[in-house]
């Protein structure tokens, strides 16, 4: 016997019989839609980084963020701290077991077509107090089946939601690898970027103080005045201070990389800052690409796809819940049956349509909707979050390389002043003021232009990362 024969069956007594059958299996006709995605706004999704009006003209066949991780990065150090972070790091290993949790939940949404079984024994023993009364033993070995006949998507639009959310999860999983990998490389040039300064620093700490001895001689000599000793001395300890400050962060970014890795914080091997080579030409694909790419925003679409069976699962609550129930028992009960010791069978189909919850479904499909509405706009918005990250990335990559090409012809210039001030302050051709600011300048410059070279390493990890790379 099909589905159809046990629903008539069951619907048979019913006034309206065959003809209410026919009319809530065509009303239930758009309840078996699947999800698919709908029109989003990609237009202008990345911006020119010289043009203010136009947009990016992108290469449609490549991207960047499609690399694997160790292309982009190919320092060994840098990639064996990687490797050891995606190993042992705590946000990754929890997003591998919400991604189990949800395998089993999806077995379970898929388990409920099958029908639902049950065995419940029990045995009674009485006795009569009477003369010569006699134990009475009898007991009954029931198995109960309840199959819920999903013919109203009710089951189905459940089983896509939780496929969806799974399919979210692992979403979230990737995202957390790509946070992963580029958190430790930002991290990384962080490190060298501070270790290059510090040795800046360091080199400037012996020029000024060159300059407070000489100072020093002049004094003696009687061509200069203590104040010019005094504002050297001044400097001399400004330089120090600040070396001071850079050991203080240099630890605090090995702290951070080091709870990344899952580990108590310890000293971080690293390269040196200018021996790195990274990627100089960037693809960026067309902006539909961010839609799968980003494990993030591909998450907030399943989470829409979610939202949408979530509406289908609504709207299956307004017609019935068919449920077929059989029961066989073995039983001795000769109260209970003809013949002792036999199967006993039966098959029960019961039918229950809801009429009036007090408007409890009629909400639950307008809050379902609204979710629905909610999840769009987020969708929405992380696409275009995606593509301004992108457009950020490459404007500081553009940005900065300008900066750091002016900033070494200022270096070579200060540096040259340096010498030249110093030179005509012993000849009494300048001040102890021109000889302080000339080195001040002179190490800001070498400082701004190491700033720069880091922020376009730190452009190169954003745009990779803004283009969904990492995952892999």
């Amino acid at each position: 016997m099909n589905i159809a024969s046990i629903v008539k069956s069951i619907l048979k007594p019913l006034p309206w019989g065959g003809v209410g059958v026919g009319l809530l299996l065509l009303s239930s006709c758009g309840l078996y839609n699947k999800y698919e995605r709908p029109d989003v706004n990609t237009t202008g999704l990345i911006r020119d980084i010289v043009i203010d009006t136009d947009t990016l003209q992108v290469n449609g066949d490549e991207n960047f963020g499609d690399l694997p991780w160790r292309e982009v990065f190919t320092d060994p150090q840098l990639q064996g701290l990687i490797e050891k972070a995606l190993e042992n790091n705590t946000d990754l290993r929890n997003a591998a077991l919400n991604v189990k949790m949800m395998e089993d939940m999806l077995k379970v949404a898929k388990l409920a077509y099958l029908p639902g079984v049950a065995l419940a024994p029990s045995g009674t023993i009485s006795r009569v107090q009477m003369d010569g009364a006699s134990t009475s033993k009898t007991y009954t070995l029931p198995v109960s089946a309840s199959w819920n006949v999903d013919l109203f998507g009710n089951i189905l639009s459940q089983k896509r939601s939780a496929q969806v959310q799974l399919l979210a999860t692992k979403d979230y999983q990737v995202a957390v690898k790509t946070r992963i990998v580029c958190g430790i490389a930002n991290l990384y040039y962080t490190l060298m970027m501070l270790d290059e300064q510090l040795a800046i620093v360091t080199d400037m700490e012996s020029l000024v103080k060159e300059t407070w001895d000489m100072m020093k001689l002049q004094m003696d000599l009687g061509r200069a005045r203590s104040t010019s000793v005094q504002s050297a001395e001044a400097s001399y300890y400004s330089v120090q201070a600040q070396a001071i400050d850079l050991k203080r962060q240099i630890r605090e970014m090995e702290n951070s990389m080091s709870l990344l890795l899952n580990e108590a914080g310890h000293k971080i091997e690293r390269g040196k800052f200018y021996n790195q080579s990274l990627p100089q030409k960037f693809s960026a694909g067309v902006g539909i690409q961010l839609l799968s790419n980003r494990a993030d925003v591909h998450a907030a679409e399943m989470a829409l796809a979610q939202c949408f069976y979530d509406v289908e699962t609504a709207r299956s609550k307004f017609y019935p819940n068919i449920t077929i129930t059989g029961t066989a028992a073995f039983t001795n009960n000769l109260g209970a049956i003809v013949n002792p010791g036999k199967w006993l069978l039966s098959a029960v189909g019961s039918l229950t349509q809801p009429i009036f919850q007090h408007g409890a479904i009629v909400a639950g499909l307008r809050v379902a909707k609204a979710k629905q509405e909610q999840a769009f706009n987020t969708w929405q918005n992380a696409i275009l979050k995606a593509g301004n990250e992108v457009s950020n990335a490459l404007l500081l990559y553009n940005s900065s390389d300008e900066k750091s090409q002016l900033e070494a012809r200022q270096v070579e210039v200060l540096s040259k002043n340096v010498n030249d001030t110093k030179q005509l302050y012993t000849s009494k051709g300048s001040t102890y003021l021109e000889v302080i600011q000339a080195e001040t300048s002179l190490l800001n410059a070498r400082i701004s232009k190491v700033s720069d070279d880091f922020s376009k390493m730190q452009a190169v990890v954003n745009l990779y990362q803004a283009l969904g790379g990492g995952g892999k």
